[in-house]
C-alpha cells in the first residue's frame, strides 16, 4: 500500500472517530442518571413492551414513584441511546442501571429507597 493511500485511510478513520465521539457526547446529556440522583427512579419503556407493562404493574401496586420515558419519543429514544440500551425495560434507581425485567435486581434496588415488590 502506498504512503498516499495509508494517509487518506488514516484520515477517513480519525474522521469517523470525531463523528461518532461528538454525537455520544451530544447524546450524553440526555443520561437518566443526571436528573435522577441518589433516589430517582426512571423506567425507559414502550408501548408494545409486554414486560414493560408487567413492570408498570408492578411499580402501582407497589406504589413506586417513578418517571417513565417511552423510548419511540424523542427524549425516551435519546435516554436509551444515552445509556446504550439494547432492550426495554431499562430502570434508572438513583445511578443504577437494571437491564430487562429483572425483578431480584429491581427489588435489591428499591429495598434502600423504602419500597418493597412482591
Amino acid at each position: 500500500m502506498s504512503s498516499r493511500v495509508v494517509a487518506l485511510w488514516l484520515l477517513a478513520v480519525g474522521l469517523i472517530g470525531a463523528v461518532i465521539w461528538r454525537e455520544q457526547a451530544r447524546v450524553a446529556q440526555y443520561d437518566p442518571r443526571l436528573a435522577t440522583g441518589d433516589d430517582g427512579i426512571v423506567m425507559l419503556t414502550a408501548e408494545w413492551c409486554g414486560y414493560c407493562r408487567k413492570q408498570e404493574q408492578l411499580f402501582e401496586r407497589a406504589g413506586v414513584r417513578y418517571t417513565a420515558l417511552d423510548v419511540d419519543s424523542e427524549a425516551g429514544g435519546l435516554a436509551f441511546r444515552a445509556v446504550r440500551g439494547r432492550a426495554v425495560p431499562i430502570t434508572v434507581v438513583g445511578q443504577k442501571l437494571i437491564r430487562g425485567y429483572d425483578l431480584p435486581g429491581l427489588r435489591d434496588a428499591l429495598r434502600p429507597l423504602g419500597y418493597s415488590l412482591p
